[in-house]
């Protein structure tokens, strides 16, 4: 057996007993002619579905477009027609993707290419704000039209169901963290935009990784190209079903685990600068996000949580943004570098294990000790104050 058709079988493999009928079948190949620019009949209406995008080499947003449909119930048994003959894609396809140089949504056309498109989620969802401002590929089409139901689809043939709010908040984050970057890259969208040249280059990327999955230029293996797409499918499906389970899961019920410690920082600490997190979670995007959601930007200082690893407890500095090294508050510099006895002689605060050098972050032997010292750190004496406002 070729190794593409082992690929192809145990991706197969892998889609049914992940993705249920997710697998494709693709219709003979149909090299036409390059698409030309048109307008055009809307798409043809067939009894079986079948998507529409252009043969030859397959590219990351196509594909992940591909997969998206085939995740809703009008095209989950869907044929995929790979052709560059626009006569045949409009007469056979009930919807086609990356192809034909026309953008109509009302005629489930999704191309991208021509230079009269400028489109971006925030132009086509302007209520989620002027922020994603990356042109679209066809990737980005589809998923602004047909995300939130993809994203449901999948997760409710795992179990979970998210309310319209937390759908919204997934749809969102898989957006930014995955979409984003395959419309980006796509469409040529530099990493400096200064016009500087990166000082190193990423090639281990899903886009990157589809684009290795295309027959070489001196292939003699008599692989299907056709055969090939199957594989980038399977490849970049798993990949976006994961991130979906991610963010439907734990990414969400770590933001509420937030919002819970946030709405009771009072209880803990009146000032409510102190989150007090009974068990540890991704927590920084999340705190800054809600902090604005609240009006109450800035307001926290230090987190509590527990370190699963060893029972101990630890108290972290909140960064200024979720990303930096810098902190809003971090420990006094006088504890900085101290451990055990020496930290207790420097805080006052007993059962105290370290204080890192940068006072970034602390450590205490329980529960008690590590608020013992967050309040200690911010009675320090500081110059900053904060304003306390309810969630």
């Amino acid at each position: 057996m070729a190794l593409s058709s082992k690929i192809t079988s145990t991706c197969r493999k892998l889609f049914v007993s992940r993705f249920s009928n997710s697998f494709i079948s693709i219709a003979p190949k149909n090299m036409g002619s390059k698409a030309e620019n048109q307008s055009g009949d809307g798409c043809g209406s067939n009894s079986t579905s079948t998507i529409g995008t252009h043969s030859g080499t397959f590219h990351c947003d196509e594909v992940l477009a591909c997969f998206m449909l085939k995740q809703l119930a009008e095209y989950e048994n869907a044929e995929i027609l790979r052709s560059r003959n626009d006569e045949e894609l409009q007469k056979k396809c009930s919807i086609i993707v990356d192809v034909g140089n026309v953008f109509n949504h009302e005629r489930k056309l999704y191309d991208h290419h021509q230079a009269s498109f400028q489109e971006t989620l925030s132009s086509l969802r302007p209520e989620l704000g002027d922020k994603y401002k990356i042109r679209l590929s066809s990737a980005g089409l589809i998923y602004n039209y047909y995300g939130e139901r993809v994203i449901d689809s999948i997760l409710k043939k795992h179990g979970i169901d998210l309310s319209d709010e937390n759908l919204r908040l997934a749809y969102i984050q898989v957006y930014q963290n995955f979409i984003n970057e395959i419309d980006a890259i796509d469409n040529g969208v530099p990493l400096c935009p200064d016009g500087q040249e990166p000082l190193y280059l990423i090639g281990t990327h899903i886009s990157a990784r589809v684009g290795k999955l295309n027959l070489s230029w001196d292939d003699e293996t008599g692989d299907c190209q056709d055969d090939r797409f199957r594989q980038a499918m399977c490849v970049v499906g798993n990949e976006f079903v994961e991130k979906i389970l991610y963010i439907g899961r734990s990414w969400i019920r770590a933001r509420e685990y937030v919002r819970n410690a946030l709405e009771n920082a009072t209880k803990v600490y009146e000032s409510g600068e102190i989150l007090l997190l009974e068990r540890t979670c991704p927590w920084k995007q999340h705190l800054f996000d809600l902090e604005q959601e609240c009006d109450i930007e800035g307001r926290s200082k230090l987190v509590i949580f527990e370190d699963p690893l060893d029972k101990s407890w630890r108290v972290a500095g909140v960064p200024v943004t979720p990303q930096s090294f810098l902190g809003r508050q971090f420990l006094p510099k006088e504890w900085c570098g101290l451990r055990n006895d020496d930290l207790f002689q420097a805080a006052g605060v007993k059962d105290l294990l370290f204080v890192h050098s940068t006072g970034f972050i602390g450590g205490a032997k329980n529960k008690e000790a590590a608020l013992a010292m967050a309040i200690k750190s911010l009675q320090w004496p500081r110059n900053n104050e904060t304003k306390e406002k309810k969630c």
